[in-house]
């Protein structure tokens, strides 16, 4: 399909009933169909400025299209005010993550959010209705209370978790996350119709260009792409995510434009994989998950906290460990030396320092391959 997702279908169930901007009209008993309504209902914010679909819109690839007065580097709240401190991870693909775990290498690996807190989607539909820099509900129940205020919602949940669900406001929590995670499980999350995927089916043939940033990205002889983001062990297998769900610190420096706007002190840390409730290793502070690269193209600004606008700089930055260039170490965007890491310890020195250093032909080869990872309904938002 090209265009899974069905936004007629969207906005033709979220017209206005017992005065509510964004209740239903009607709705199957069907998990993915309520998920769907949920998941662009701002109702559920406590002023009903903000949905789901806020921060992570379908026209922008589930990613945050908003400037926020700060490049869109960080997600404002549903208090017109509060700016958070990490970018808005795309929710694309985001289904393949694995369950929090540590791997046979005692590595880390997956869950939700950018430090992997959350295990799965249900659980990651949960944190930003109750969490006060984002949709800024009290608690759960008043949540729940929401819900029941539009009777189709009450009949739908009734009919799909038990006529007693909203005996429990807990349970009926679940159940609401339950149906949004149902909805981001289906292929409107992840079509795999890009360019590359075509390519696989032998249905694109890729410009010279593309063919070489491929090469380049597969093979560990001439770039460090590959270590982090392959998951399929062959090159070429489909349902490739481009990410191994890992968790690295790769000496992203602070966004001081957003530190300068959302009250945290000059010289906090954001402790990312040590923010984790269930890890307490030092060694683990200042790691982030291994993003996708499906949709990168059209997805900034880039890296957990939004510091670099443009797809270049964040090869450029990659590059800067292999380059001897003095060149190579200025950042394009501030035109200054690169900026310190903010957490300086716990580099993954290994991976960053892997392969030679690229020239500007092979810079733009990556990015031409980069953007065929992008799924076909967003192909328009590609940059000349």
């Amino acid at each position: 399909m090209s265009n899974p997702l069905n936004l007629t279908l969207v906005l033709a169930c979220s017209l206005p009933i017992a005065g509510l901007a964004n209740a239903p009209v009607d709705l199957p008993a069907d998990k993915s169909a309520l998920g769907r309504a949920l998941y662009f209902d701002t109702n559920l914010s406590l002023n009903r400025t903000q949905s789901c679909a806020t921060c992570h819109a379908p026209e922008a690839a589930f990613t945050d299209p908003r400037d926020n007065g700060v490049g869109g580097a960080v997600s404002l709240g549903d208090d017109g005010k509060s700016l958070g401190d990490r970018n808005a991870p795309t929710a694309a693909y985001a289904r393949f993550s694995p369950k929090f775990h540590r791997n046979a290498k005692g590595n880390y690996v997956g869950g939700q959010f950018l430090d992997g807190r959350e295990a799965d989607l249900q659980g990651q539909a949960g944190g930003p209705p109750l969490n006060p820099l984002e949709m800024g509900m009290p608690s759960e129940a008043a949540v729940v209370a929401r819900l029941q205020e539009n009777p189709v919602y009450a009949g739908v949940l009734k009919q799909l978790y038990g006529a007693d669900i909203f005996d429990d406001a807990h349970q009926a929590y679940l159940a609401m996350t339950d149906s949004i995670a149902s909805f981001e499980q289906s292929e409107a999350f992840a079509p795999f119709d890009s360019k590359y995927d075509r390519y696989l089916r032998g249905e694109y043939q890729m410009t010279e260009k593309e063919e070489l940033g491929r090469t380049l990205f597969f093979s560990q002889q001439f770039t460090n792409c590959n270590i982090c983001h392959q998951l399929k062990p062959l090159a070429g297998a489909e349902g490739e995510t481009f990410s191994n769900y890992e968790f690295h610190n790769i000496g992203v420096p602070t966004n001081r434009d957003v530190r300068a706007r959302n009250g945290l002190p000059e010289g906090t840390q954001d402790a990312g994989l040590l923010a984790h409730p269930q890890v307490e290793d030092p060694s683990q502070n200042g790691k982030y998950k291994v993003p996708t690269l499906r949709n990168v193209a059209v997805t900034g600004p880039y890296m957990h906290n939004g510091v670099f606008k443009d797809l270049r700089t964040v090869i450029l930055f990659y590059n800067k460990y292999n380059s001897r260039s003095a060149k190579r170490q200025i950042n394009p965007e501030t035109g200054q030396t690169w900026a310190e890491p903010e957490v300086p310890e716990n580099l993954a020195i290994k991976e960053l320092e892997t392969g030679p250093a690229l020239d500007n032909r092979r810079i733009d080869a990556l990015i031409a391959f980069l953007e065929t990872l992008t799924d076909r309904r967003y192909e328009p938002l590609l940059k000349p």
